[in-house]
């Protein structure tokens, strides 16, 4: 199968394409400068510019792009940042597979676990309605702008996904360091669920998708068995034989963090039902299964 990928240089990106490519796919991958490879195609988000030519005979299109919600303080810029990165980057990618004469049969649009909100000690489902705040805001219109697909009668896929348990990169690359030197612990309360996924399990899940005919809307990818952080900081400790004994105060967090310490500080209780019903069998449910595959 012929595939192209945004945000290919990312974490979650890179690791696609290696898998995708391994298990025998031509992979294009979308870059955002002029293409100097065979297998790149350039596009530019913030101009709405796709250079179709590029993905003619693509079977699927996976679109992973968008900045980095923890790199930064949330600034007014950098949230405009954020959301013009999901949301124009999903309608250009829409627009452009819905404007080819022989069409894509899916796209699947990487998302976040975000659109719940704070869910608490509730448990979620694909069923439930959007959140309050920042990201569940952004996270409705990111889905929303790839309607232009969806109208065109392409496989519409949103892989709404948790924190990706992984060595380096992404939020737990940063928690390995700290827990290694052993200085990591509870944040705030430590009540609070943390949806999380191996990196290993999120790459599969992906390919389950591409594969998977009968999917399409939302798509939870997160482990079967939430956690809360204080018991993420108790398998860290363990894991790599560490105590893990510290606590951030939330008023440390919130004055350190700003408005992203709210989600930080949120709990997310997010089941992946639709994934599970659907055949996909999770090679890492646990948290310290996740951890340590991370780590090998």
């Amino acid at each position: 199968m012929r595939i192209a990928v945004t945000g290919s240089s990312g974490l979650i990106g890179r690791a696609l394409v290696t898998s995708l490519r391994a298990y025998g796919h031509d992979v294009v991958r979308l870059v955002r400068r002029p293409a100097r490879a065979g297998d790149e195609v350039e596009w530019d988000p913030v101009r709405q510019y796709v250079d179709t030519a590029g993905l003619v005979g693509c079977e699927a299109v996976v679109h992973l792009a968008g900045a980095g919600v923890g790199d930064r303080r949330w600034t007014r810029e950098y949230k405009r940042t954020i959301r013009d990165s999901r949301v124009l980057g999903t309608a250009a990618i829409a627009e452009a597979v819905a404007s080819l004469d022989t069409r894509p049969r899916t796209l699947v649009v990487g998302t976040a676990v975000g659109y719940y909100g704070d869910t608490g000690d509730r448990a979620v489902d694909e069923s439930a309605p959007p959140g309050d705040g920042f990201l569940a805001d952004v996270c409705q219109e990111w889905e929303e702008a790839a309607a232009a697909a969806e109208e065109a009668g392409i496989r519409t896929v949103y892989a709404r996904t948790g924190l990706v348990v992984a060595r380096h990169g992404g939020a737990w690359g940063r928690l390995f360091p700290v827990f290694k030197a052993g200085l990591g612990g509870r944040l705030g309360s430590g009540r609070q669920y943390w949806s999380h996924i191996a990196l290993h399990d999120h790459i599969a899940a992906l390919r389950h998708l591409l594969e998977t005919e009968e999917l399409s809307g939302p798509v939870n990818l997160t482990a079967p068995e939430p956690v809360t952080q204080r018991e993420v900081a108790a398998a860290m400790g363990r894991v790599l034989h560490r105590p893990a004994l510290l606590t951030v105060p939330a008023p440390v967090l919130r004055t350190v963090l700003g408005e992203f310490s709210v989600d930080v500080l949120g709990s997310q209780r997010v089941l992946p039902r639709r994934l599970l019903e659907s055949g996909f069998t999770f090679a890492f449910p646990g948290i310290e299964d996740a951890i340590r595959a991370a780590l090998r």
